[in-house]
């Protein structure tokens, strides 16, 4: 459904922009998609914020996982383990629900599962929240800002740039 809605960019390099609902039982959200642009341009992509697509709900095991430049994923709500792996120059942003309880702190939360951004090698990623653990791992050149992490982040990283503005474990 999305690589379909996904034509006009994916062909022409129109910019567009999408909106649907997830569950985390939708894994990989992206990914084929992020395929046919890298069959289609290479390394290259598309260019910049060209094709812009934004989620409500949980999102399952690795979201957005190898998005391409000129691919910009927005979540809001939660995302489950490895979100964001292998991502190839594209761009992640990961909110929390607009709808949550007054006591919800969202620095203090974790909103990101384990893994996220293991083997990444361009792109940007920003998570409002906390992100679990093994975040970063093997990054070779991605840049992300987080509110927290756990333990062993940024291990084996060899490139990029990592912002933890609060604490790691």
């Amino acid at each position: 459904e999305i690589i379909k809605a996904a034509q006009p960019a994916i062909e022409w390099k129109e910019e567009i922009s999408l909106e649907y609902p997830i569950a985390n039982t939708d894994r990989a959200a992206c990914t084929m998609l992020s395929g046919r642009i890298a069959a289609k341009y290479g390394a290259e992509g598309l260019p910049d914020s060209t094709l812009n697509i934004k989620f409500k709900g949980s999102a399952g095991q690795s979201f957005g996982a190898f998005a391409v430049h000129g691919l910009d994923i927005r979540l809001e709500g939660e995302t489950n383990d490895y979100f964001g792996k292998g991502l190839s120059g594209g761009r992640i942003s990961i909110l929390p629900p607009v709808r949550r309880s007054e006591d919800f702190v969202v620095e203090d939360n974790i909103i990101a599962g384990n893994t996220g951004l293991y083997g990444a090698t361009s792109g940007e990623l920003y998570v409002n929240g906390q992100v679990g653990e093994r975040f970063a791992v093997r990054n070779s050149g991605a840049i992300a800002v987080v509110e927290g992490a756990g333990d062993h982040c940024c291990e084996y990283m060899t490139g990029g740039r990592i912002v933890v503005l609060g604490k790691t474990g």
